[in-house]
């Protein structure tokens, strides 16, 4: 049986695009939220809109620009390198990102009578971004249910799944191609497979081809 209300935090990048295929499939009604905050492609933010028309999935976007001017980094400026050192959080890490989406997602959950929040935030490929574990997921599950005395669930499928295993859970969904083609995951901007160089593409790119080799096939 199918669970009432969901409200997905939606990028239209490959995680978040398998999430709603995910809410889709177990919820009976489904709408999606975007954030924008200032990101280097405004096609993020078409891409987003594009899929959910094409869903048929009630679409919100909401400006959280004051996040750029707090929170410097390469997925908002030009002139900060998209960096990843040993040792270092990536360039690309926005202080507080997920904290704050998911809170403002929570207020506008409420307002639609959705109390399930489901987020694309992974812990297996998470690039050590300290907001996509999942002790942090569940104390920020507390901490909204008690501010607004309201019983949100936080829903994150991908939690424990490398890239390989969800490309899996999209082709599941039935899904596959759809994601494949249709998302924007690349950090320079290019949609589907992307540019191939940044390291959004690449994470992507080697899940996608262990999974292709798991069935018995090769990247095309």
């Amino acid at each position: 049986m199918k669970k009432d209300k969901a409200i997905v935090v939606f990028s239209g990048g490959q995680d978040s695009t398998t999430c709603l295929f995910w809410a889709i499939d177990r919820y009976n009604e489904v709408e999606a939220v975007t954030f924008n905050y200032g990101q280097r492609h405004i096609l993020e933010l078409e891409c987003a809109a594009a899929i959910c028309k094409d869903l048929n999935i009630k679409h919100h976007i909401l400006d959280m620009a004051l996040l750029n001017q707090l929170a410097p980094n390469a997925l908002t400026r030009n002139d900060i390198k998209i960096e990843n050192e040993d040792g270092k959080l990536p360039t690309t890490f926005v202080d507080g990102r997920n904290l704050l989406f998911l809170s403002f997602a929570a207020v506008l959950g409420k307002q639609i009578n959705a109390k399930d929040i489901v987020t694309g935030v992974c812990e297996t490929d998470f690039s050590g971004y300290p907001d996509c574990r999942d002790i942090f997921i569940k104390s920020l599950n507390v901490t909204l249910s008690l501010a607004m005395d309201y019983p949100f669930v936080i829903e994150t499928p991908l939690m424990w799944l490398n890239k390989t295993q969800t490309w899996e859970l999209a082709d599941q969904l039935g899904a596959f191609d759809y994601v494949r083609q249709k998302t924007l995951t690349c950090y320079n901007g290019i949609i589907a497979d992307g540019c191939g160089e940044c390291p959004a593409c690449q994470l992507r790119q080697k899940g996608l081809n262990e999974y292709l080799l798991s069935k018995g096939e090769t990247h095309l």
